[in-house]
This record gives structure tokens, sequence and C-alpha cells, in this order.
């Protein structure tokens, strides 16, 4: 059976420096799911952007948009970019499959979920973390020191988004399976509200809700796992995917080549630059205090950029959790979720 999925309801004239011919591997195949033919050189990426070119690139609590922009990235792209925000991999992947959308960032597991359905979209760039991408938040009142200790619990369950197996890998750890615990289906739009409200004992939130979750009921006894517990768990890591239709299309596959160009810049200052990332961000467009935006921003960890052939393995083991966890309808091939041509623009970008 296949994986179900819930549906969810600027321009500048420089350009950056051209990369040239490149031999990479294919990670495009016809069938998907079937081996890549690793041993085949692909052409180089396009590097014309002509004027007149578009992106529409996914969002998520505007975080992307405020990121390229406060980097001053945004002003020195060749292609219009907008931004059309989301809530949840799940609400995007129905964007792509509608035509609507050229690019997105996203957690580790949507590609997963798309490969799954049959739908072509690539992965051309990666960010990881020292830290994890989510935070497991407890019910006002109730009080887990432990990951063992979720057992019997209700926890808010986010199939087809990186909650998914970040759920799946705290069990893991725990020596529990999902028969032990009560998993709850929720879109991740509703897991701040469920959590806050009793409806489940558990939910893995991300920044800035579950700092704001703790803020906010910290007068009802809010909580979350300590932090040594937390850290037990994988480290974020988030995806750039692209549409393969965007990708056959030579001006926008150039403009996707320049936007990963930007992200990793544009990540790397919001690191060197903190003070103006927290202001721009979680002061001025999420209406933190100041004090709880630098805690935030420090936990967010020191980011790499590694080569997406590096990422096949840890994406393998991933889409093996998901599997084992019955939640997938055939174990798939890692290799398939990437283009690995784009190995040679990131190690452009981080040498």
């Amino acid at each position: 059976m296949a994986p179900r999925f819930p549906v969810p309801g600027n321009r500048s004239r420089s350009r950056r420096d051209v990369i040239g011919g490149m031999v990479g591997l294919a990670a495009s195949l016809p069938v998907l799911g079937s081996p890549p033919a690793f041993a085949q050189a692909v052409p180089a990426l396009p590097n014309i952007i002509p004027p007149g070119t578009r992106l529409v690139v996914a969002d998520q609590n505007e975080a992307l948009q405020t990121l390229i922009q406060a980097s001053g990235e945004q002003a020195k792209l060749s292609s219009t970019v907008t931004y059309a925000n989301f809530l949840g991999g799940p609400a995007i992947l129905e964007a792509f499959r509608a035509g609507a959308l050229d690019l997105a960032t996203v957690g580790n597991t949507p590609p997963i979920q798309a490969h799954a359905a049959g739908e072509r979209i690539p992965i051309v760039a990666a960010r990881t973390s020292s830290e994890t991408d989510y935070f497991l938040a407890v019910r006002p009142g109730l009080k887990i020191d432990s990951l063992e200790e979720l057992r019997g619990k209700s926890i808010a369950y986010g199939e087809g988004t990186g909650r998914q197996p970040f759920v799946l890998n705290a069990l893991k750890l725990a020596g529990l399976t999902r028969k032990d615990v009560k998993l709850v289906p929720l879109r991740a739009a509703d897991f701040p509200d469920a959590v806050r409200s009793g409806q489940v004992d558990v939910a893995a939130l991300n920044e800035p809700h579950y700092s704001r979750y703790l803020a906010d009921f910290a007068d009802r006894g809010a909580s979350g796992l300590p932090k040594a517990q937390n850290d037990r768990l994988p480290k974020s890591l988030t995806y750039l995917y692209a549409s393969q239709k965007a990708l056959d299309d030579p001006a926008k596959a150039a403009a996707i080549r320049e936007f990963v160009l930007a992200w990793i810049s544009a990540s790397r200052w919001s690191q060197q630059q903190p003070g103006a990332w927290v202001d721009a961000y979680y002061v001025r467009r999420q209406r933190l205090k100041p004090e709880d935006a630098r805690r935030i921003v420090e936990s967010e960890g020191h980011f790499e950029f590694p080569s997406l052939s590096s990422l096949i393995p840890v994406q393998q083991a991933l889409i093996d959790v998901i599997h084992d966890a019955g939640d997938l309808p055939r174990r798939l091939d890692a290799r398939a979720e990437f283009d690995l041509r784009f190995d040679a623009v990131i190690a452009t970008a981080t040498h």
C-alpha cells in the first residue's frame, strides 16, 4: 500500500562564477529504486541564467527567505526567486506534485516519501548540524526523564515528516517498538497544540515552537526530555531538493545551482553573524525576546555541508528504519534520491 500523505490546504543582475565542466555520477534513474549507473558520466550543470528566469521556493516558518534576504544573498541572485510558506514536508510534497514548486528545504524524510510515491525530486544540497532537529516536548504536568520512560506514552506521529524517523529512532534507542507506545497521527502544524492541550503526552517540536512552548506554559509545568537524552538522537540533517522538471530546464537548473551557493553562503553568515541573524529572524519575524532567540541559535549547533555522495549510507539507514517500522511499501535504494552532479557545486562552495 502506498504511503499516505496529508493534503494541505529578489532579483539581481550579478552572477557567481561559473563552475566549469564536471564529471559526476548519475543519480537520476529511469526507474525509481533501481541501481544507478555510477560508471556513467553526466553533462555539466547548465550555467547560463537567462533574463526572466524564475524559481518558486518552498519555505517553512519564513526561515529560508529571511536567511537569504538578511544575509544579502538574495540581492546577488540572477533569477527572480519567490517563496511560498508551508508547514511540514507532506504539504510541500503536494505542491511539488501539483507542479507549483521548483525547490524546497526539508528534513531528511520527505525525499524518502517522494521516492516511495514515485515522485522525482532529487536532493541537490545538504546541511548537517552538531545538534538535533527536534526536541521532545512533554505535556504540562507530566515528567519524563529518559527515552526509556516513553513506554506507554502517547506520542504525536507525523508520517512523511522528519518527526517520523526522529520518533522511531527514539523508540529504537530505548529498546521499544511502536507497540510499546501509542502513536497518534497528526499534521506537523498540530503538534504544538496537541502537546500543550494534553492530547498527546509527547511531541517532537522544532524551534521556535519548542522554546515558545516551554516559555508560554512554564506556569503549568511544561517540560521536555533532558538535553542529555535528546542528544542520544540523530543530529540535524536539512536537504535542498528540486523538482526533476526544474532540473531538466537548463535555465532553472542554472538558477538552482546558483541558489545552492547562496544557501551555503547564507547559512555560514548566520553562524558568523549570530546577532544579525537573531535580530532578523527570531526577534523581528518570530517576535521572540532577544535572550530566548539567542538560546535557540546556540542550540542549532555548528553547520557543515557534506558531499551528497557521503550521505547515501546515512539516508539508506534512515530508509531502513522507516521500512522496518512498516511505513514503506518496499525497501528503497537511497542512491536514487540524490543528484550527484551538485557535489562539484558543494565542493566549490566549501573549499
